[in-house]
């Protein structure tokens, strides 16, 4: 508890010195009753299927869109800083899709945020194929898996060997490990991440900034060389003579060292670096567009969140480092997803959650039935996810149209309001 108060002290700390600046988003404010949609990036690859996506949305009675414009460390937007997107390729180089989004769906009279895959950098399957794209840039950067970090510290990183041993294994563990992540820990790493999210908020008039995995794959990441190096560097001057003179001699032969030495200092760092950058995104994004929101997709228990995922969602929220929280409740038992959503909705207190519904997994009725929970928890709206699934063929064709008529009234309007 003490140290979540020393991060709720310097989370507001942060927020009062935030500079303001620049234009205002289109909607100051969220609508009373966020109706929104996860849209994956798939979704942005033609002018064609952005039209579709806006009137859509508009026809089904959704007031705001989640689009996906960073992906795996590439671009649905105009960048100087990451490779345009491979889906991209046969559109002409004037098509920007998250332009394009955004000037239709103002028009439309819808919301948009600009969703950012903030960790998330790569496809370990197949690894992207510009050489311009951050793995092969800065390789250094990418976090490691205790089980093999070992192994890949005795790799020089700007060999081919060291991104190949970490895709390999990372392809080994599909199932639980989505790709190839970014560090929070290393502090050029983290000043990338800021200049991208700053990047899009000054070039665009985004409602909000969308941040998903800001969080670890799990609790026994980043144990690269260069992480335990920053974590040395933090604790070492803390330590008496003798003790650091023991660890640095251990460490010649064991890189667990250190964070073996202290695992509870470790974990907290580790947590602590990604609060840190979370703060400085938040700084980002209001100097850059003081009206628009910052939100976050969280996992849906807080604890488990802040033990496994070293994700800090609790503090973020009660804080203000963001603005609303967006639990994954992807569940498919209704008591579940019930029990989740007044979870984080009694750890936000006033401030905003957006249940995060996983209506992928759902039937249109069971959509339809977490959507009257969060209204009767009284949250500030919902997520579905996602979009593109509930359009695809696998999907019964008038889903949005069926949540729709049994949630919304049918209606056509939105309640997003003229611009």
């Amino acid at each position: 508890m003490r140290l979540r108060r020393m991060a709720l002290a310097l989370a507001v700390c942060c927020l009062a010195t935030t500079v303001v600046g620049g234009r205002p988003a289109a909607f100051a404010e969220a609508p009373q009753e966020v109706r929104a949609l996860w849209v994956l990036r798939t979704s942005l690859a033609t002018p064609a299927t952005v039209a579709l996506l806006v009137r859509t949305a508009r026809e089904r009675g959704f007031n705001t869109l989640l689009v996906q414009v960073r992906g795996r460390g590439d671009a649905y937007y105009d960048s100087t800083l990451e490779p345009r997107a491979a889906d991209l390729v046969r559109q002409p180089s004037t098509f920007d899709p998250l332009a394009t989004v955004i000037s239709d769906a103002h028009d439309a009279g819808l919301r948009v945020h600009a969703w950012i895959n903030l960790n998330l950098v790569s496809s370990a399957a197949e690894l992207p194929a510009s050489r311009d794209h951050l793995v092969y840039r800065h390789p250094e950067w990418l976090m490691m898996p205790r089980e093999i970090a070992q192994d890949v510290a005795k790799i020089d990183a700007t060999s081919p060997a060291y991104v190949g041993k970490l895709a390999r294994w990372t392809r080994a563990q599909s199932e639980t490990v989505e790709g190839l992540y970014a560090s929070p820990l290393q502090p050029a790493a983290a000043k990338y991440a800021e200049t991208i999210v700053t990047d899009i908020a000054r070039r665009y008039e985004v409602d909000g900034i969308h941040l998903d995995y800001a969080r670890y794959p799990s609790d026994q990441f980043d144990y690269s060389r260069y992480a335990i190096a920053e974590f040395r560097a933090d604790i070492r001057p803390r330590l008496a003579a003798p003790a650091r003179a023991a660890l640095d001699t251990q460490q010649e032969i064991d890189l667990f060292a250190y964070p073996d030495r202290f695992p509870a200092e470790w974990r907290t760092f580790r947590r602590a670096r990604m609060s840190a950058l979370m703060m400085r995104l938040r700084g980002a994004v209001k100097a850059a567009r003081p009206g628009a929101m910052m939100t976050v997709a969280a996992a849906p228990d807080a604890q488990d969140a802040f033990d496994h995922r070293l994700q800090d969602w609790r503090t973020w929220i009660e804080s203000g480092v963001v603005d609303a929280v967006c639990p994954m409740a992807y569940t498919q038992e209704p008591a579940r997803f019930a029990e989740q959503i007044a979870a984080a909705r009694d750890i936000a207190g006033g401030r905003a959650v957006w249940a995060g519904i996983g209506a992928y997994r759902l039937t249109p009725s069971q959509t339809v039935d977490n959507i009257q929970t969060t209204r009767r928890l009284g949250t500030g709206g919902f997520i579905l996810f996602s979009y593109d699934s509930l359009i695809s063929p696998a999907q019964p064709s008038d889903y949005l149209a069926t949540v729709s008529r049994s949630a919304f009234g049918g209606v056509r309007s939105t309640e997003a309001g003229s611009r």
